[in-house]
């Protein structure tokens, strides 16, 4: 038995796939599998992200506190804006795992079984995830970047912090803004 160029045993006939390409093989993956796919990038990214902007941040603090003390305090601020993105990813993964539905559809063993709104669902969970996941991925490292900055600016002119953390919040909302279009993007993508 064999379906759309993979055998019973799980080959790919070299045959079928010359003649009908990849396609057909990524096209039968179960789009629950996608759906899983993009929830755990949306949480993974994000945390990824959260934890390279606590890591740019958290060394140039420690480092700028050793000249100036007085900073310590005010600067984990920046901590909390990048632990925020890792947050974000969590709020979304909650979100599109209710979209998911219970689980694995026994029924659908073959490709021939998956529906227009089984794709539908599928893919558009997974891209959701993904681009939550990467505005946050490249939200951490800008916070990152900034919350940085504003701890060296901070140690050398107390005047500096209010205006760098403007920046810091501005760099912030580009992971809000991921968060709104994953949301967005996943609206009606639920699996029957």
């Amino acid at each position: 038995m064999s379906s759309f160029g993979v055998t019973s045993t799980g080959w790919i006939k070299y045959a079928d796939l010359k003649a009908n390409g990849w396609g057909e093989i990524i096209g039968c993956i179960n789009p629950q599998s996608w759906a899983a796919v993009g929830i755990g990038l949306s949480i993974g990214l994000s945390v990824v992200g959260a934890a390279w902007g606590i890591l740019l941040t958290g060394a140039s603090l420690v480092g700028a506190s050793v000249k100036a003390p007085r900073i310590r305090s005010k600067n984990l601020i920046s901590i909390i804006f990048c632990e925020a993105v890792a947050i974000y990813g969590v709020i979304m993964s909650i979100i599109l795992i209710s979209k998911y539905g219970s689980g694995g559809d026994d029924d659908v063993l073959e490709c021939n079984s998956i529906t227009t709104e089984m794709y539908f669902a599928g893919y558009g969970i997974f891209w959701s995830g993904v681009t939550v996941g990467l505005s946050n991925l490249a939200c951490g490292v800008c916070v990152g970047a900034t919350g940085s900055g504003c701890a060296l600016a901070h140690a050398q002119q107390e005047s500096m912090f209010v205006k760098m953390l403007i920046v810091e919040i501005f760099g912030s909302a580009l992971g809000l803004f991921g968060v709104i279009v994953g949301i967005i993007m996943s609206t009606d993508a639920a699996f029957p």
